[in-house]
């Protein structure tokens, strides 16, 4: 019977355990340029079997968010390289999650001032988190977006190709492209945000054209066993929904089994929220998605998220429902989740209150086995 604890081969990498660390906006990397305290934050957690980055804008367009490193800035790449060589010595392994919020962002965080882009122009009636002018850190309501002109979307295409070569430049074993949470590859299938009548609107085919071109992109660059992907077929994060999630994510798993990709990794239900969400009006089977996948022949590590604690996510990789399982809260807590696990010991307790922006504390001073 496989073991959470088991080793594993994802593709064209090599991880250590079936635990990973979920990707975790924490908002500490100011002028979008990882820190030595960023760095001193991902080694702690190098045991996870992969650790997958906070997400990292692959342009100043795609950055929704206050603080968050990018990829984007040669500052950047080099600021991340001390983050993975840290990951690295401990002996972890770490892929970077490219991002582009699309509509989730604010005027305040885009180029001169303008409007945020979106596949149609819908607003996310969400909220993002900005810097004030006194330094203070505050979540605001997002900006109304602007519909993207056809021939804007090659070049956002080439900005995730980008990325992915600076990701392997700053010494990241793979990445994860973010097409989860509601952000823009999220937008452009879903039809909710989705009301575009050309090749990248309408029919399912038409609105996953965008998911794929940026996956065959990457995989293109850095090579498909280093490419790995987040969705959420049913979250209702940042404003997003779908009429009918269970054809068009079918389709979308059946297309990516055609390309040979590292991993698969899917938030089941409500990002952070209730696993068991659906669109009102809809249903979603999560165990007919991934045999959709299968079916088709993909070999991808199945990875899933959301709400999972020890005890579930032994039984999910133990019946054969998942590959791996990925955990964000509580690797906020607990660097040593991994070891945690392993002898069934106590967790420590998340402080939300410095999730978002800040330093050290709640960051950096969460107390290990050893040290305790």
């Amino acid at each position: 019977m496989t073991n959470l604890f088991d080793p594993i081969r994802i593709g064209d990498i090599d991880v250590a355990n079936r635990i990973a660390m979920a990707p975790l906006t924490r908002n500490r990397s100011p002028q979008a340029i990882p820190n030595d305290l960023n760095a001193t934050y991902y080694e702690q957690r190098a045991t996870a079997g992969l650790i997958i980055s906070e997400g990292t804008p692959v342009s100043q367009q795609g950055q929704g968010y206050a603080d968050v490193p990018g990829l984007y800035l040669p500052q950047a790449v080099e600021g991340w390289k001390k983050v993975t060589e840290g990951v690295h010595q401990k002996g972890g392994k770490i892929v970077a999650q490219l991002w582009h919020v699309g509509r989730v962002s604010h005027v305040s965080l885009q180029p001169n001032g303008g409007f945020p882009v979106a596949p149609s122009a819908v607003p996310a009636k969400s909220k993002t988190y900005v810097i004030n002018k006194d330094g203070t850190g505050a979540f605001v309501e997002t900006s109304e977006p602007r519909a993207l002109e056809a021939t804007e979307i090659p070049g956002i295409v080439d900005d995730f190709r980008k990325a992915a070569r600076a990701a392997i430049e700053a010494g990241f074993d793979g990445v994860e492209i973010h097409g989860a949470n509601g952000y823009l590859i999220d937008q452009f299938l879903k039809t909710g945000a989705n009301q575009r009548t050309d090749d990248y609107g309408g029919s399912i085919e038409n609105r996953s054209r965008f998911l794929l071109e940026v996956v065959d992109s990457v995989a293109a660059e850095i090579g498909g066993g280093r490419t790995g992907i987040r969705l959420s077929p049913t979250t209702p994060a940042n404003g997003i929904s779908d009429k009918n999630p269970q054809p068009l994510f079918n389709y979308v798993a059946e297309q990516l089994a055609k390309r040979n990709l590292s991993f698969i990794h899917v938030i089941e239900g409500a990002t952070g929220g209730e696993r068991g969400f659906q669109y009102e009006g809809t249903a979603f089977d999560y165990d007919a998605f991934r045999n959709a996948y299968r079916e088709a022949g993909g070999k991808a590590g199945w990875m899933v998220n959301n709400g999972y604690d020890r005890d579930a996510a032994i039984e999910a990789v133990a019946s054969g429902r998942a590959d791996l399982v990925s955990f964000g809260r509580l690797f906020i807590a607990n660097p040593d989740l991994v070891e945690r696990f392993r002898s069934s010991t106590a967790l420590n307790t998340p402080d939300r209150d410095t999730f978002y922006g800040g330093g050290a504390k709640g960051y950096t001073d969460y107390p290990s086995l050893e040290a305790a």
